[in-house]
């Protein structure tokens, strides 16, 4: 991914006019901002390329959680229209645009970013754009952010991530998601749904347009040099990670570890028995609930008729929480923290049909990884590669018929080309389902 170069504005009205007339793209965008993007992409074309401007010209979107100056940032919610109006943008946006990133739009999120399936009953659900046959969800919350690269219209995108919301969708819509140490990126100018946990990252095609845009959000870039891996050791956690992951996804993992394997790793399967008390860290309510009901509980307490009743539930328990208990989950988190090292894998599932969650009742809670009482940095990659086989599932209502895996018209691990090349369109196509022996 490098910005510069000629044919940058025509590839953003292209974008622009898909993202418009595309049926894919709806529910992506909550607004969009065609004339500034095509203002940013006119500027990339006349100047001179240069690596203080290293995404000038190329189209990324923002989470609806981030401010920008002069309007209300609703964070995926009607209950915050009316809010008085960001005086300023948010740090990463004023990035971006210092950057040369051609912002073309607010993307689609939960409610308050508290949610991994995807889910706006309000303002629609935006479809998981790896399956063009069945109706499947994007993950969430950066539900919009994952879907409008994985549709082309970005390159990248900028989401949050307090529990997986930028990891679960990248997952699920076959792309990368990376959450970087919390401190690393400010979070001046966003929504928060966690201040313990929030994080800001990237959803792109790559690890490295991950890093590229990273480097802008961060305003450092990271000095990321090539290692061997032979010689290099290498744990897999087995406690809980791997619980209940479907063939399509237990194939990828699989198939990722042999290929460290084949290159010199030595990888060793470990018990990681600090996963499981994650739950015990949370008692009574967890950081997230107890947080988000101290910023957003008093508007939305007398007003929570007009949120997803999902959101509401797992928001809810925050109330009444006393001080001695908050201070408590904080210092066994921070003892967790000094004991613990983890490895996480991707999503242990591949993206449901929409249809299976309508049945779900607002309890019933997604099968993603359980929540980092962490605040450093984790990537995620496609539940299910590239040429893989998934199995036919027979569980009625809950899980799809069928777990497709793409098969992409360029290579995943190439950065993105120019933006006169761009924008490229991924080729889906849905391999022979064979039955796969998943390794407990």
């Amino acid at each position: 991914m490098s910005g510069g170069g000629h044919g940058a504005e025509a590839a953003v009205a292209e974008v622009l006019e898909r993202g418009r007339t595309d049926p894919a793209a709806a529910h992506v965008f909550t607004r969009t901002y065609a004339a500034d993007a095509l203002a940013a992409a006119r500027a990339a074309d006349v100047a001179a390329p240069g690596p203080e401007r290293p995404l000038a010209g190329l189209p990324v979107t923002i989470k609806d959680l981030f401010d920008v100056a002069g309007e209300t940032t609703l964070s995926g919610t009607s209950v915050r229209r009316g809010l008085p109006a960001a005086e300023a943008d948010a740090v990463v946006v004023a990035r971006l645009r210092r950057s040369g990133a051609a912002i073309t739009g607010r993307t689609n999120m939960v409610e308050y970013a508290f949610g991994g399936v995807g889910l706006n009953p309000h303002l629609g659900t935006p479809r998981n754009p790896a399956d063009p046959d069945v109706a499947r969800v994007p993950g969430g919350s950066s539900s919009g952010a994952a879907v409008s690269v994985g549709l082309g219209l970005a390159v990248a995108a900028v989401g949050s991530d307090t529990a997986g919301s930028v990891r679960i969708p990248a997952a699920l819509c076959g792309l990368v998601g990376f959450k970087p140490t919390q401190r690393r990126v400010p979070l001046t100018g966003a929504v928060e749904l966690s201040r313990s946990l929030d994080s800001i990252g990237p959803i792109a095609h790559s690890v490295a347009d991950c890093l590229t845009l990273d480097a802008v959000l961060a305003d450092d870039p990271l000095d990321v040099a090539a290692r061997p891996l032979s010689g290099m050791r290498l744990a897999a956690a087995t406690t809980l990670v791997l619980d209940d992951l479907e063939p399509a996804v237990a194939t990828a993992y699989e198939r990722a570890l042999r290929i460290l394997a084949d290159a010199g790793a030595s990888v060793e399967e470990v018990p990681l028995p600090q996963l499981g008390r994650i739950a015990e860290l949370n008692q009574p309510a967890g950081l997230s609930p107890i947080e988000c009901y101290a910023a957003h509980g008093e508007l939305v307490r007398s007003r929570h008729d007009e949120v997803d009743p999902r959101v509401w539930q797992r928001m809810a328990p925050g109330h009444g929480i006393s001080a001695a208990d908050y201070l408590a989950i904080q210092d066994r988190r921070a003892r967790w923290i000094a004991e613990t090292e983890r490895a996480l894998p991707s999503t242990p599932c591949c993206a449901r049909r929409c249809r299976s969650w309508r049945r779900r009742s607002p309890s019933w809670r997604p099968p993603t990884r359980p929540t980092s009482p962490r605040t450093g940095c984790s990537c995620a990659t496609p539940s299910s590669s590239a040429g893989s086989t998934a199995a036919p599932s027979r569980c009625p209502a809950t899980r799809p018929e069928s777990c497709r895996s793409a098969s992409w018209s360029r290579d995943p691990a190439a950065p993105m080309p120019a933006s006169p090349r761009w924008p490229w369109r991924p080729s889906w196509r849905s391999p022979r389902a064979e039955r796969v022996r998943v390794r407990r």
